[in-house]
């Protein structure tokens, strides 16, 4: 969940490593010198069923769309491919998988058009789209108020913000419900993200509870942040909750998830104004009618952040 321009914090860059469970992006660094992950590294497999296969064109949805896009038949798609279950590469594979994947691929066939899916940063795909370069974007963008200012978005699921620790420690309790939670302590995000965004604006809540500041650290790529909490070079990681749920299942990865913070809209993202709005609204919603949309999300772990309609443009959840 990204959010573009947040801070000047220098961003912690460094050399390839293998995928890391959950916190990964392909042809990344982790910032670690050494190149090397956490034991038990590697990407999941994705799920064998295809909830996708049997979805067909709908005439009153593809109706919607602009009459250029019904002629030329394809969409420009920037996809941040980074980590399950929402989008990543399967061990071994060179096609992406996960929920967004599968939910973008739907919307395609219910609209009758192609996909060109262009693997992309998360957060040059905001700016991207508002240059020209991509038609629509997805990469688990929550829906914020300053996002709403200069991008408009259709929502597909309802994800958020979330901690997650290594496993065994017990000094945060059982859930991190409050920022003060965290003074004094490092914690580890992802950058351009709306984690971010957060930390920055509540910066002040530790000093204003007569406690130490918490540290941020930002991270280039997400497979760092997954690296340095196992190293203990961060206390905590806030990252999405259902990605931090799917990492927590893994025994690999030596994490527990210590609850939610902040619930987001996500979305398909568009430049403001965009005519594709309507169209992916009228899709999405045919998937939740359908089913398809369910299996889809039971195939993925995600059906707690099941939404009942798509809405184009929600207000930021209170």
């Amino acid at each position: 969940m990204k959010l573009p321009g947040t801070s000047g914090r220098p961003r912690l860059r460094a050399a390839a490593v293998a995928l890391l469970p959950l916190l990964a992006l392909t042809g990344c660094g982790t910032g670690e010198p050494d190149g090397t992950a956490p034991a038990g590294a590697g990407a999941p497999a994705a799920p064998a069923d295809d909830p996708v296969a049997a979805v067909r064109r709908v005439d009153s949805a593809a109706a919607l769309l602009p009459a250029g896009v019904r002629a030329s038949g394809t969409l420009r798609i920037g996809s941040s491919v980074g980590a399950p279950p929402s989008a990543y590469y399967p061990d071994g594979s060179r096609k992406p998988a996960g929920q967004d994947i599968d939910i973008a691929d739907a919307v395609a066939k219910v609209l009758g058009v192609r996909l060109e899916r262009q693997d992309a940063a998360f957060e040059t795909i905001l700016p991207a789209l508002r240059s020209g370069k991509y038609d629509v974007g997805t990469g688990n963008f929550g829906v914020t108020t300053e996002r709403l200012r200069t991008i408009d978005f259709v929502t597909y699921i309802d994800d958020g913000q979330g901690f997650a620790v290594r496993k065994g420690d017990t000094s945060f309790g059982k859930e991190i419900t409050e920022l003060t939670q965290l003074c004094g302590r490092t914690v580890g995000i992802g950058a351009g993200t709306t984690f971010e965004a957060t930390l920055d604006a509540e910066k002040g809540v530790c000093a204003k509870a007569g406690r130490k500041p918490y540290d941020v650290k930002v991270y280039a790529e997400n497979a760092a942040t997954l690296t340095a909490l196992q190293q203990g070079r961060i206390d905590v990681i806030m990252s999405t909750i259902n990605g931090l749920r799917h990492q927590a299942a893994r025994p690999a990865s030596r994490t527990t998830f210590l609850g939610e913070y902040h619930r987001l809209d996500v979305g398909f993202a568009f430049t403001k104004g965009s005519p594709l709005t309507k169209a992916f609204q009228a899709a999405v919603n045919e998937l939740i009618q359908d089913g398809t949309y369910a299996r889809i999300l039971r195939k993925w772990g995600t059906t707690a952040s099941a939404i009942d309609t798509s809405r184009i443009n929600p207000p930021e959840h209170p």
